[in-house]
């Protein structure tokens, strides 16, 4: 992949360089300032929503949420382990409360803790294409850019983001269990 962003590189300096060898340099200049900015952007936003993962983890809404999840994650994922299910739990909450970035590490653990089960393939698979499909309440990182950047209406994009990962989430299901759903009965 390296390669390829690469090789379009060259090509495009290459071919501003011909038309027009003044704007090279600037272009460039431009190009890393915007990418400099779009970090600093998303490293704020990540910050401030790690930071109310944090509080939320501390006063117990995740571990609710959990609790709530408990009985549909153990009948989706066909898992009995008490820390995969709670893991996989705190990273389905995190990602429908669009944290993410601050899901990761919960999703991670919670892959590492499937590996260790019998007929891992189908929980794997699931949480894998659960975590894909993007189902989130709030796209809080698209709505953060939005804003910054002063759409006009930024929170219209809300409803339709929910619906077409709320599809996404349950065309994904019904995949994984055709595909895994003969293994893992």
């Amino acid at each position: 992949m390296n390669g390829l962003f690469l090789l379009l590189f060259l090509i495009s300096a290459a071919l501003i360089t011909v038309r027009d060898p003044s704007a090279f340099l600037p272009a460039l200049l431009d190009g890393a300032k915007d990418a400099i900015a779009l970090c600093l952007t998303l490293a704020a936003i990540y910050a401030v929503w790690l930071g109310f993962l944090r509080i939320a983890q501390d006063a117990g809404l995740l571990c609710g949420m959990a609790r709530l999840m408990k009985k549909p994650i153990r009948k989706l994922f066909h898992v009995e382990k008490e820390e995969a299910i709670e893991q996989i739990a705190v990273n389905l909450s995190a990602n429908f409360l669009g944290m993410g970035g601050a899901a990761t590490p919960a999703g991670i653990r919670a892959m590492e803790l499937l590996g260790q089960e019998q007929r891992s393939q189908y929980a794997r698979a699931m949480l894998f294409v659960v975590n894909c499909s993007g189902f989130q309440l709030l796209p809080t990182t698209v709505l953060a850019l939005r804003a910054q950047l002063f759409a006009a209406s930024p929170y219209e994009i809300v409803f339709p983001i929910f619906l077409s990962t709320l599809c996404a989430l349950l065309i994904g299901i019904a995949l994984v269990k055709l595909v895994y759903g003969r293994k893992c009965a």
